[in-house]
């Protein structure tokens, strides 16, 4: 190859670069064909040199192997007659932003959405802890902790509900206090007959949303003021502040569910009224910081957790019901 007036130019005359100057080989189809004639060409000179060297040298050629002629052959007229561009290697499974929008959401679907009835006291907290930064010039991380912590405890997360016939789940998270056979809450106006009932206690930690369930209607909401003693203990089913409601189910059973105020708590939320279609698993209800859940079912319901037990609102299967009364 030899340079004439700045143009790469090979044995055969052909130019090899450029479009009279030094700069890079540009794509036109005919100049890349002239460039891999160079390429051919060079590389027929360096094979030649090094199977003289060898011979030279005193080492002996190894034999070609079968079809080594033709795989030549079809490389020589690839290089000469092929001027399609290269595909684009692409390594991973896509593009860096969509790699990170899969980790946003991931990361959205991890963190449980707020209950309406929370966001004025978040609200409250955060608006606290700013105006202490801006008056003390300290507390930020303090401030930021407790706006986090409030948040978490009016979370309410997905949950899938089981779609068996014929199952109550639990309409609450939290502890499995009592279970055993009481009367019905007298506001209802139901016959004082010992009915199965399932205590479930909810700590400061616990995700404070209620859950319906089963399928029914709503019969009766019934608010009666009381105490607020500790959730935990017995007695207060019957002297603290509380919301019951009465559900008929699809299949003819009636059921009642009753929030129950805690020590802590001053503050029962009830989104139910009368006469509204509601699902198993739906939130229905909220109760601020620590309270209690009391489930009473249909004589004859086989109760299938046991006191110490955990269950998980809108998930849990507490009790399968008897046959539907005729």
């Amino acid at each position: 190859m030899s340079l004439r007036s700045g143009r790469a130019v090979s044995r055969a005359g052909v130019a090899v670069s450029g479009d009279g100057g030094s700069g890079p080989l540009r794509s036109h189809p005919s100049r890349l064909a002239a460039a891999r004639l160079a390429i051919l060409h060079y590389h027929s000179l360096i094979s030649s040199e090094l199977m003289r060297s060898s011979t030279l040298c005193g080492v002996p050629r190894k034999p070609d192997r079968p079809g080594t002629d033709r795989v030549r052959w079809r490389i020589r007229h690839s290089l000469m007659f092929d001027t399609q561009p290269a595909a684009p290697v692409h390594h991973g499974t896509g593009s860096p932003q969509s790699g990170l929008r899969h980790f946003a959401s991931l990361v959205r679907s991890s963190i449980p959405p707020m209950h309406p009835g929370g966001r004025p006291i978040v609200a409250a907290v955060g608006t606290a802890a700013l105006l202490v930064r801006a008056i003390t010039g300290q507390g930020a991380l303090l401030g930021a902790l407790a706006t986090l912590g409030v948040a978490a405890f009016f979370r309410e997360p997905t949950r899938v509900t089981p779609k068996r016939a014929g199952i109550v789940v639990a309409p609450a998270d939290g502890l499995v206090s009592t279970v055993g056979e009481a009367e019905p809450p007298a506001e209802l106006g139901l016959p004082p007959n010992r009915l199965p009932r399932v205590s479930v206690f909810l700590s400061v930690l616990d995700v404070h949303v209620q859950r319906i369930p089963l399928d029914a209607r709503v019969e009766h909401v019934v608010y009666r003021p009381g105490k607020f003693l500790s959730a935990d203990l017995d007695k207060a089913s019957q002297d603290n502040e509380r919301m019951t409601v009465l559900l008929r189910g699809t299949d003819g059973h009636q059921l009642a569910v009753v929030q129950i105020a805690g020590l802590l708590a001053r503050r029962i939320v009830c989104d139910v009224s009368e006469g509204a279609e509601v699902a198993a698993g739906q939130t229905y209800g909220l109760i601020r910081f620590g309270s209690r859940v009391d489930t009473y079912l249909p004589i004859g319901a086989r109760v299938l957790v046991e006191p110490g037990q955990r269950t998980i609102g809108g998930e849990t299967v507490i009790a399968q019901l008897p046959p539907a009364p005729r």
